[in-house]
């Protein structure tokens, strides 16, 4: 049986990626909501967060992906060594991402662990499964409240990185982020022109300095 292709077809993006750090090793980046991280197989897919680097940065490597809706802060090494060091890193679980993110509804405690598994699910799902899910765990911490629109902003730390992570266990927990097309109720999803996660802050080891980079995007919502 043939691996379902994505019929995806990406909209064209007019945002600009913002280049936040720069030196000889690396960058940080924030990439826009509406922007594939890696250009897909499909011709018109093409346009990317790499897409354009490489355009003048041409050894430019993607360490990790934010989801075509999710907008903010990505490293980029600028070169194999740089991107074997800090993709390491990952590994180890020595990078720390933080997340901003609206969801619907009220969360009613303040912080919490969200620890639901997950697995491949209906192409391009994920899914909960107890049997053979991948453990998950994403630490949150109520930020606000808003009582008219009756959502939460929350702040988001994924101790684990699976596909979907944050989009899958907040629709787990009852409360999908606005503007998710694959995992929010249609109420949720039409409360947002867009998926309301964003990639707020990023802390690694400079593989060259060894400081420890502490990278912030301020969310745009």
């Amino acid at each position: 049986m043939q691996p379902q292709a994505d019929p995806f077809i990406a909209p064209p993006c007019h945002e600009q990626i913002e280049i936040l750090y720069q030196d000889e090793y690396l960058l940080l980046i924030n990439k826009p909501s509406g922007l594939l991280s890696l250009s897909g197989k499909h011709p018109l897919n093409q346009d990317s967060a790499h897409f354009r680097l490489v355009q003048d940065h041409p050894t430019a490597t993607l360490l990790h992906r934010l989801d075509f809706g999710t907008s903010g802060i990505m490293v980029v090494a600028l070169n194999k060594a740089i991107n074997a060091h800090i993709g390491k890193q990952f590994q180890n679980g020595t990078v720390s991402k933080t997340y901003t993110a609206i969801l619907d509804g009220f969360v009613v405690d303040e912080t919490g662990m969200i620890d639901f598994p997950i697995a491949k699910g209906e192409f391009p799902l994920q899914k909960i499964c107890l049997e053979t899910g991948k453990q998950a765990l994403s630490q949150y911490r109520v930020l606000q409240k808003d009582q008219h629109n009756h959502t939460t902003r929350v702040e988001f730390t994924p101790i684990t990185g699976r596909t979907h992570q944050l989009r899958v266990h907040s629709a787990q927990i009852g409360h999908p982020i606005l503007g998710c097309d694959l995992y929010a109720t249609d109420s949720a999803f039409f409360k947002a022109k867009r998926l309301m996660l964003h990639a707020t802050r990023i802390e690694f080891d400079h593989p060259i300095t060894g400081q420890r980079i502490n990278g912030l995007s301020p969310s745009p919502f």
